[in-house]
């Protein structure tokens, strides 16, 4: 009797356990997703020559970081300096991210590795290299707070 009541306590406990980690996994899986579609509507506004719709991945506040061959601080000084640096469609290429991982660091922020390249119609060499992306979830959703492209 008492070794069945020990196992009867001992199930109820993990039990208890694993519906408190369920959720915690959802909003993992939820907010990798979530960042992911950031990450292709990032893509799809590239490759469709729309700066300003790229951006909206980024987080609008004077802090947000941009470390590449120069640091950058500020929506607004990103935001140029992308207009400056691909002012048209051909200079802009075509962009493909892959190697992704991206790492839940709480329910608010999270880090994303991976591979960018950049590829032209003219025969330029395609422009490839990593990043990391520091992210934090907003009332707008995921944003990206800090991007160091190398």
């Amino acid at each position: 009797m008492r070794s069945e009541m020990g196992r009867c306590f001992c199930l109820c406990v993990l039990f208890a356990l694993l519906s408190m980690l369920a959720p915690a996994a959802r909003a993992q899986q939820s907010g990798e997703a979530e960042i992911r579609a950031v990450l292709d509507a990032q893509v799809a506004a590239w490759n469709a020559g729309d700066i300003d719709r790229f951006m909206q991945g980024y987080e609008d506040s004077p802090r947000t970081t941009f470390i590449g061959k120069t640091m950058r601080h500020g929506y607004r000084s990103i935001l140029e300096n992308y207009r400056k640096t691909y002012s048209d469609r051909e200079k802009m290429g075509t962009l493909v991210f892959s190697d992704l991982d991206t790492r839940m660091l709480c329910a608010t922020n999270a880090v994303t590795t991976g591979r960018y390249k950049l590829t032209f119609a003219d025969g330029k060499p395609a422009q490839i290299g990593i990043f990391s992306l520091v992210w934090e979830k907003t009332p707008q959703g995921w944003k990206i707070v800090l991007d160091h492209t190398s």
